[in-house]
C-alpha cells in the first residue's frame, strides 16, 4: 500500500503543469534579470590568457603544488590540456552566449508598453555586446591569432546564435567568428546608451571599445583607431596616480572613474601575488618617476615582486574596459598609420596622469614610426 501511495505521489507530481511564469520571461525586468547575474556575466572570464602568458613567473615548488592539474598543464602549455570535471573556463563564456541567444530570441515574445522601446533597445544592445565579448574572449584563447591571408581557412569558433540546444554546432572559419563579432557590435552600439545605471552593464563607449580592441586583434588599425576615438569622444576621464595610496595592499578601487565596462577574471588562488612573482624585465621597464612602478607592484622583499594593480581593488584580476587601455590602442593604432605625432599626444595625455608630480613630467618625443611604437 505504501509503495502504491508512492507511485501515486509520483505519478501527480509529474502530471502536474509547471508554472510558466518560472521558467519563461515574461517581461524587461525578466530579460534584463537574465543579464545582471553579477556573478556569472561579470565575474567569469577566462584567466588562461594570464595564466598562460609570460608577464610573470611560478617558482618549481608554488608550480608542483598547484591542486589541479589543469592549471599546471595551462601554465606549461600542455599540448594536450583540457578542463577537468567541474570546471571550464569555455563553458563560462558559452554560458554567457546562451544568456544572450535566450534574451533576443525572448525579445519579441514579451508585451512591452509604448514607454518601454527604449529599455528593450537597451536589452537587445546589452545581448548583443554580451554575445560579441564572449565570442572575442573565445577567439582570443582557443584560436590561432587572426591573419587576412589564412582567415578563410582558419578555424574559428562555434558560433551559437540560437538558444536551441538541440541545434548541432559546427566550427566557424575564422574569418566567420570574427565578421560574427563586429557584426553584434555594429548592431548594438545604435541601441545603446552612452551611460547605463552601473558599469557592470554594456554602455555604448564599451561597445566601441570592444570594437576597437577586436580590430586591433585582426591588425586593422585604421578601424581601430576610428572606434577607440568614438569611445574617447564619449567618455575619456583617466585617474590622476598621485591621488592614490600607493603603499596600500590594493591602492586602485572596484568601479574607478575609468572604468568603462566591469568584468574580472575567474582568478586562480596561485596567481595572487605572493606567489605570482612579475617577470624582472616588465617591472624594471618603468621609469622610476612612473607611480605605475608603486601602484601596480609590492616587493616581496626577496628581490621578487607581486601585482597589485588591479582595478577590481582586491586581488581578483580585472578583464574589463577601461580608458587607459583605449589611450593606448589608440596611440598604437595612429603610430602604425604613421600619425605619430597624434600618437605621441595620446601617450602622454595617459603618462602625465601615471607621473609623480614632484618631479615634472617631460613630454616624451618620437619622431619616426619605429620610435613611436617602441615608446607605446
Amino acid at each position: 500500500i505504501t509503495a502504491f501511495s508512492l507511485l501515486t505521489g509520483c505519478d501527480q507530481f509529474l502530471d502536474a503543469k509547471p508554472d510558466q511564469k518560472l521558467v519563461i520571461p515574461s517581461t524587461i525586468q525578466d530579460l534584463q534579470g537574465i543579464l545582471d547575474s553579477y556573478l556569472r556575466v561579470n565575474q567569469y572570464e577566462p584567466s588562461a590568457v594570464v595564466v598562460s602568458s609570460d608577464d610573470y613567473y611560478l617558482s618549481d615548488m608554488d608550480w608542483s603544488g598547484l591542486a589541479k592539474e589543469v592549471y599546471r598543464r595551462m601554465y606549461v602549455w600542455e599540448e594536450n590540456n583540457l578542463f577537468e570535471a567541474g570546471t571550464g573556463e569555455w563553458s563560462y563564456c558559452y554560458d554567457n552566449v546562451f544568456r544572450s541567444n535566450t534574451l533576443l530570441d525572448n525579445l519579441d515574445k514579451i508585451a512591452v508598453a509604448s514607454n518601454e522601446q527604449a529599455s528593450l533597445e537597451n536589452l537587445k544592445g546589452q545581448a548583443l555586446a554580451l554575445r560579441a565579448r564572449s565570442f572575442l574572449k573565445i577567439a582570443s584563447v582557443w584560436t590561432l591569432a587572426y591573419e587576412e591571408t589564412s582567415a578563410d581557412t582558419d578555424l574559428g569558433i562555434p558560433l551559437r546564435l540560437s538558444s536551441d540546444f538541440n541545434i548541432p554546432s559546427e566550427r566557424s572559419t575564422l574569418r566567420e567568428t570574427y565578421d560574427q563579432i563586429i557584426s553584434d557590435l555594429k548592431e548594438a552600439i545604435p541601441l545603446l546608451p552612452v551611460a547605463q545605471i552601473h558599469v557592470l552593464r554594456t554602455s555604448r563607449p564599451a561597445a566601441y571599445a570592444l570594437l576597437a580592441r577586436t580590430y586591433l586583434f585582426m591588425g586593422k588599425y585604421s578601424e581601430s583607431a576610428r572606434y577607440a576615438d568614438s569611445c574617447l569622444q564619449l567618455y575619456d576621464k583617466l585617474i590622476d596616480y598621485n591621488s592614490l595610496n600607493a603603499s596600500a595592499s590594493y591602492p586602485i578601487r572596484q568601479f574607478n572613474e575609468e572604468v568603462i565596462h566591469s568584468t574580472r577574471m575567474f582568478t586562480p588562488s596561485y596567481l595572487a601575488n605572493s606567489r605570482a612573482k612579475v617577470d624582472s624585465l616588465v617591472y624594471r621597464s618603468y621609469h622610476p618617476d612612473d607611480l605605475r612602478k608603486v601602484v601596480f607592484f609590492k616587493s616581496n622583499n626577496n628581490g621578487t615582486y607581486g601585482f597589485k594593480g588591479s582595478y577590481e581593488g582586491s586581488a581578483s584580476l580585472f578583464d574589463g574596459i577601461a580608458t587607459g587601455e583605449v589611450y593606448l590602442i589608440r596611440a598604437e593604432c595612429y603610430a602604425r598609420n604613421n600619425r605619430v605625432k597624434d600618437a605621441m599626444a595620446d601617450l602622454n595625455q595617459l603618462l602625465i596622469h601615471r607621473w609623480d608630480n614632484t618631479n615634472v613630467f617631460v613630454p616624451l618625443r618620437a619622431e619616426t614610426q619605429s620610435e613611436g611604437l617602441e615608446l607605446i
